[in-house]
């Protein structure tokens, strides 16, 4: 992760709420993968981003993934679960699992979707010290910790750009200022912090829409799409089966569905195919 954000160019970063979709984003080329906490929510439990999920539900998800790809993983931790021992043991665990990044906000527990209407923040100081929880309970010193401010929305983007220097001089290694409303507050948020910058690109939310290469040239190094991957897929499911419960059959919809092989090859078929015949091969000449 740290040497993706070395690059002269921002890192796409695609979100996934399980090993599947992060399987097609590392098929598509992208150099890594977002663990969405809204994603897993939505797809896992059917429910909104409010705070819902649990730390064994996320980890459950990273363990999956991890086995799934070989690209590093950066994980939605939302508020840390807790205090700052929880925070310390959601970072253990989350490591453990393969995380390579971790992401904490300072929004009150439950949080709300970063894009939702009533957030609100916990003091700075709390959030510090959720933070040096978190650095020291890493055991690699190569995991990043990602510090988000949901403050924007809740105290103004003066009041968040504060929090987002504190957290920097506290020493997270990536600054994520949420929902900001502007290219003006954009620009801004890259003038002001010197340090690696997220930000998070949500169709229809709050901040506006820009061209990633753009967003770079503003000063952000992570150009977050966190759940284009799960509204795609919806759409394309809702098609599909619209156009099964239309006619009785899915063979007008072949050209909107991936095809039998390509879906074998997306999970691995062949390999495990080649391990069955390796090992059967063995068992038959150890007798």
């Amino acid at each position: 992760m740290r040497a993706l954000l070395s690059r002269d160019e921002p890192l796409i970063l695609p979100g996934a709420p399980d090993a599947l979709t992060a399987r097609v984003i590392e098929a598509l080329g992208f150099d890594a993968v977002y663990i969405t906490g809204a994603g897993v929510t939505n797809a896992r439990l059917g429910v909104p981003d409010l705070g819902l999920i649990t730390l064994t539900e996320i980890a459950d998800t990273v363990e999956a993934v991890r086995e799934a790809t070989a690209i590093p993983i950066v994980v939605d931790a939302d508020t840390g679960f807790g205090g700052p021992l929880n925070v310390r043991r959601t970072v253990q665990t989350l490591e453990r699992r393969g995380a390579n990044a971790i992401q904490l906000e300072d929004q009150v527990f439950p949080k709300r979707c970063g894009h939702f209407a009533g957030k609100a923040v916990i003091p700075a100081a709390e959030m510090l010290g959720k933070l040096h929880a978190a650095l020291d309970a890493r055991s690699d010193g190569s995991l990043l910790i990602i510090a988000r401010t949901d403050a924007r929305q809740v105290l103004g983007l003066e009041a968040a750009l504060e929090r987002a220097e504190a957290y920097r001089d506290a020493g997270a290694d990536v600054i994520f200022v949420e929902a900001p409303q502007s290219r003006d507050e954009l620009a801004e948020i890259g003038r002001r912090l010197d340090a690696p910058l997220l930000v998070n690109v949500v169709e229809g939310g709050d901040t506006p829409q820009l061209p990633a290469a753009e967003l770079g040239a503003l000063g952000f190094s992570i150009v977050l799409y966190a759940n284009a991957a799960l509204r795609g897929a919806v759409r394309g499911m809702q098609a599909v089966l619209e156009h099964l419960r239309r006619t009785g059959s899915t063979e007008g919809a072949l050209e909107q569905m991936i095809g039998w092989e390509q879906r074998q090859e997306l999970v691995g078929k062949p390999f495990f195919d080649a391990l069955g015949d390796r090992y059967a091969t063995a068992e038959a000449g150890d007798e």
